[in-house]
């Protein structure tokens, strides 16, 4: 019999993180666990190669008059450093509570499973169903996903076919309200290196003679942002969409409140920009941040020296109508002419994915018996998610980014139908990720409805 759970707990153990050398083994155990599952329910399973790791193609066929949905999701997960702060090891999983513990289990190993097994209870039940399906499953995800864009233009004239794609891969405030993500923000990625001197150089000795790198360093990230906490780029902001009026009804009914959000991060004051709530920053604004930033001695106590580089990881989040080429350049330009000239630097740029947004049939002015199966997959979703956890679905923009969905819509010209399963204490990317084991038996019966009414039409 298929347990889901135990599954989910075999899935776990493959350390599989897809930016370090060091888990190939975790890598090529995920993939093989995966594939040999969809494999045991009957797909026709490809193992796609690429020039890092394997895209797993599954695909169940049918009469081509039947609808086609392709579901997709990821195998990799994040590194779990810093591995002190879990209270339990990251990939030997364990239930505490109503949550499973374990590096991958909300992003993605926990959402992809909820959708596997729904099939398998589907295809049990009704073996004869109409519905043709494919699994998508790639694992490069964490690393930005350099493989997918090759991989759909070589399928693209099987996966054209298809009538969406269905995920589970990104977020809902609480376990009985899912999010019907609705848009996704883009992002731009690179890393600012500063070089000073030829080597590091005592303090003592040279101090007083030359720009550290890491004061230049932070004079620039400094000069990133306005005091309001605007992002400092002339044109930044001019590509920027208004919000739509249903957008921001559909958040007002989120139902959180500005101090539980607070006291959730743990912060005294939020730093917003001026005329928007924390919110509507989090979904509806582009922003500029630093994920990471170094130079000079980093152990125990002193060590009196003045580095010869320092660096600085940057991120831009990007939402409609925003083009990553356009704003690296904006950023480019700015970092060449704020820099200080008696150090000197490089830029190295990193992955980065187009905004993505839909706008579901019933909040547009698309008639209400628009034939498409794109609409009655929302419609489906809206029913299944009211009947199972109890109240609708909201239908967000999320501020995270999963830029394959944006590829998928260029590529393919398919839309996404994304219902968020993980929560905010799920910790996605952080020490004691887990998964709400609630919410996945809940989801897997949503998703169970949602592929049936699809095939009943």
């Amino acid at each position: 019999m298929f347990d889901p759970l135990e599954k989910l707990k075999e899935f776990i153990r493959h350390p599989s993180v897809s930016t370090d050398p060091r888990f190939a083994d975790g890598m090529r155990g995920a993939q093989e666990f995966v594939a040999g599952l969809l494999g045991t329910l009957g797909f026709q399973v490809e193992v796609v190669k690429t020039a890092l790791h394997p895209i797993i193609l599954a695909r169940r066929g049918g009469d081509p008059s039947w609808p086609q949905v392709i579901i997709y999701g990821h195998y990799d997960v994040q590194p779990a450093d810093p591995l002190n702060l879990w209270q339990s090891p990251a990939f030997e999983p364990v239930v505490r509570g109503a949550r499973l513990f374990g590096r991958g289990a909300a992003d993605n190993k926990g959402p992809l499973m909820t959708h596997i097994a729904a099939v398998a209870r589907l295809l049990e039940r009704r073996p004869d169903l109409p519905l043709r399906i494919t699994f998508m499953i790639e694992g490069e995800e964490e690393m930005g996903s350099p493989s997918f864009p090759a991989f759909l233009q070589a399928y693209q004239h099987e996966l054209r076919q298809a009538d969406f794609v269905y995920l589970s891969d990104t977020g809902s405030p609480r376990p009985e309200q899912i999010v019907i993500t609705c848009g996704l923000r883009g992002l731009a990625l690179c890393e600012v290196e500063v070089t000073g001197a030829k080597v590091d150089l005592h303090s003592g000795l040279h101090g007083g003679v030359l720009r550290n790198p890491i004061q230049a360093l932070a004079e620039l990230c400094a000069s990133l942002h306005t005091p309001d906490g605007r992002v400092n780029l002339p044109g930044f902001y001019d590509d920027v969409l208004d919000v739509e009026p249903w957008e921001r009804a559909e958040l007002a009914k989120l139902g959180q409140s500005e101090a539980q959000y607070r006291e959730f991060l743990g912060i005294p004051a939020f730093y917003t920009a001026q005329g928007f709530s924390p919110f509507e920053a989090t979904r509806f604004l582009p922003t500029l941040e630093f994920n990471g930033i170094g130079g000079g001695y980093q152990g125990e106590g002193t060590k009196t020296v003045i580095p010869s580089k320092a660096f600085v990881k940057i991120s831009c989040r990007l939402v409609p109508n925003q083009q990553p080429a356009k704003i690296r350049a904006l950023l480019h330009r700015a970092i060449a002419e704020r820099m200080p000239k008696d150090v000197t630097w490089r830029i190295i740029d990193q992955h980065e994915g187009m905004p993505y947004v839909v706008v579901p049939p019933d909040r547009s002015n698309t008639p209400k018996d628009q034939p498409t199966i794109l609409a009655r997959a929302f419609r489906a979703t809206d029913r299944a998610v009211t009947e199972v956890f109890g109240q609708p679905p909201l239908y967000l923009r999320e501020g995270g980014s999963v830029p394959i969905i944006a590829d998928i819509k260029r590529v393919l010209g398919l839309d996404s139908v994304l219902m968020g399963l993980f929560l905010p204490e799920d910790n996605l990317h952080a020490p004691n990720e887990s998964f709400h084991l609630g919410v996945m038996e809940k989801g897997m019966a949503a998703s169970e409805k949602i592929l049936e009414a699809i095939a009943r039409g």
